[in-house]
């Protein structure tokens, strides 16, 4: 999909209310619609997650550059690449959710949606 406007700074605002439009959309969808959605968000090479990852990694590379000929502090461009870093890190956790929530997102009856995990206490994990 192409986008009409010709401003990024538009773009970029236009997006983040895109965002609070999604948002509330998860916020009143069921359980199906909801997975479903989730499943697009989370996808780490087309979905919403996997794109803002795309921007800050540019960000970042951009901002080395802008560092290195004195325009911008080393700072922002280390801050930056954390960022692009820790969010890639996070897409990658959410990314070894993405067949639980596929299975989550099937119509009741089919056989991906019959098999259900046994019930368990939520234990927080932490990769790194």
């Amino acid at each position: 999909m192409t986008y009409a406007s010709t401003s990024p700074v538009r773009l970029a605002d236009d997006i983040a209310r895109l965002i609070t439009t999604l948002d509330d959309h998860l916020l009143v969808a069921g359980p199906k619609q909801g997975a479903e959605i989730l499943r697009h968000v989370i996808d780490t090479e087309d979905g919403v997650l996997g794109r803002i990852t795309g921007v800050l990694i540019t960000a970042a590379h951009r901002a080395k550059v802008q560092a290195e000929d004195g325009t911008a502090s080393p700072e922002l461009a280390l801050a930056l690449g954390r960022a692009a870093n820790t969010l890639n890190d996070a897409a990658l956790d959410l990314n070894d959710h993405a067949d639980e929530l596929k299975r989550l997102a099937q119509p009741s009856g089919s056989p991906a949606a019959v098999a259900r995990p046994a019930a368990s206490a939520m234990v927080a994990r932490r990769r790194r």
